[in-house]
């Protein structure tokens, strides 16, 4: 029986961590069918309370998910810098052949702070990685796209900072409400290149800053979780899954929306 996503090529970015929602999305996609090219950036991984996995550890896990016939591939890049999205999708393109998914996963942790505090520095830190970098990836991969190829999808990931307040994440918050308050207008013109494009607010997604000892103490863990209906905090997997169904071809009519996936959170 031939899977959804037999034969096409798909670039997931902020793959290093298999804890992390890009590892539960490339490895849904791998079992689809998809090949695979992975970013990762461990130097963003070392300097977080959560440290960096082993990088070998995590691509063996994916490689255990691929279909018989499919690929992977792996590309180091800092997407603060101008260039780094063209160069990643036009490497992605050398290594893979022609590309038909781009699901951008990465994100900026920390470096953020309340609006009397934060710094010019700080804005265009999140901004250079959160969204800019989103948008370029996004334009060099319409580029490279072959129309005429049938599957191209592209999602992009947003907060929840349209659902409610995110207390001193002001440069966080501000570069995601941009992508989400842009994805009609990208979605637009995406379409015409014949690539169909929506982005996915995961919601709180415990990748292990929600662990215990990870700075937030047990009562405000425990009060955090009763807000789910289900009493569990999201898992990377809810988004990839959704995320897999979203470049399959069953969601080929669902077009330039922004799609709260939260388990009923209630804010």
């Amino acid at each position: 029986m031939q899977l959804p996503l037999d034969g096409r090529v798909a670039v997931v970015t902020g793959v290093s961590r298999r804890r992390g929602i890009g590892a539960a999305v490339a490895r849904v996609l791998a079992e689809m069918g998809a090949s695979l090219v992975v970013q990762h950036h461990r130097p963003h991984d070392m300097a977080q309370p959560w440290g960096a996995d082993d990088l070998g550890e995590v691509l063996a896990d994916l490689r255990d998910h691929l279909v018989p016939g499919a690929d992977l591939h792996h590309l180091a890049a800092d997407l603060a810098a101008p260039d780094a999205a063209g160069e990643l999708i036009e490497h992605a393109r050398e290594l893979a052949g022609p590309l038909d998914i781009l699901v951008c996963v990465h994100a900026r942790s920390g470096g953020d702070a309340c609006l009397a505090e934060i710094t010019a520095e700080q804005l265009d830190g999140h901004w250079n990685v959160d969204a800019r970098s989103v948008l370029l990836l996004t334009q060099a991969f319409m580029q490279v796209h072959d129309p005429h190829r049938v599957g191209g999808r592209v999602i992009w990931m947003t907060s929840g900072q349209q659902q409610g307040i995110m207390p001193a994440e002001i440069g966080y918050a501000s570069a995601k409400a941009a992508l989400a308050g842009v994805t009609r207008t990208v979605a637009d013109e995406l379409i015409e290149q014949g690539i169909v494009m929506n982005t996915v607010n995961p919601g709180p997604v415990n990748t292990g800053y929600l662990d215990p000892g990870q700075g937030i103490d047990d009562t405000s863990l425990e009060s955090l979780k009763r807000r789910f209906p289900t009493g569990r905090f999201g898992t990377p997997e809810d988004p990839a899954r959704l995320i897999g169904w979203l470049v399959s071809d069953d969601a080929q009519w669902i077009v330039g929306q922004v799609i709260n996936s939260e388990g009923g959170f209630r804010r």
